[in-house]
């Protein structure tokens, strides 16, 4: 079994309920055991140019312990993502989705294919991934390029979007 953390965010629908149907649906999985939810934070969307809007997003960490290899748990990702009616077209960076999984890391994987890299090549940039991922495991040290605890990262983060902490929580 190896530890991943898994970001999730939407910004289309109901996005409560698409972050919940996420971590409902992990725990569905045999190969899959969720250890933790992060407390669900509001941000705004990143966007392509300053001028673009899009609602806001609601994110949060997932800590689990996984016996699926990186590539497996990907595929179980996409598989979440389509439940909650996202499709091929808005898998590119920046479109609004119903539901985004991404794996951030898994284990101590250091991996770049065509279809995934791990640690996420961009979790340093992304305050709305290192502030819940903080809440959950402020001392994990994140594996090779960063290299550095979650915190650290955190704290080294130049990401000036809005964040805010909601009330509403994911049920384990």
């Amino acid at each position: 079994m190896k530890t991943a953390f898994l970001g999730l965010g939407s910004n289309l629908g109901d996005r409560l309920s698409h972050l919940q149907a996420a971590l409902d649906g992990l725990q569905r999985r045999e190969e899959v055991r969720v250890m933790a939810a992060s407390p669900v934070y509001e941000t705004e969307a990143h966007t392509k140019t300053a001028d673009e809007s899009q609602r806001s997003y609601l994110n949060a960490v997932v800590q689990a312990e996984v016996a699926s290899s990186p590539e497996q748990l990907l595929r179980i990702a996409h598989v979440l993502e389509q439940d909650e009616g996202r499709s091929i077209e808005t898998r590119g960076q920046w479109a609004p989705r119903p539901l985004d999984v991404d794996l951030l890391v898994v284990g101590d994987v250091v991996s770049e294919t065509d279809r995934l890299t791990l640690p996420h090549p961009r979790l340093a940039e992304r305050r709305f991934v290192l502030q819940p991922w903080a809440d959950l495991a402020p001392e994990f040290e994140v594996p090779p390029p960063q290299e550095k605890t979650v915190q650290a990262l955190l704290d080294a983060c130049s990401d000036s979007t809005s964040i805010r902490q909601v009330e509403e929580l994911l049920r384990l």
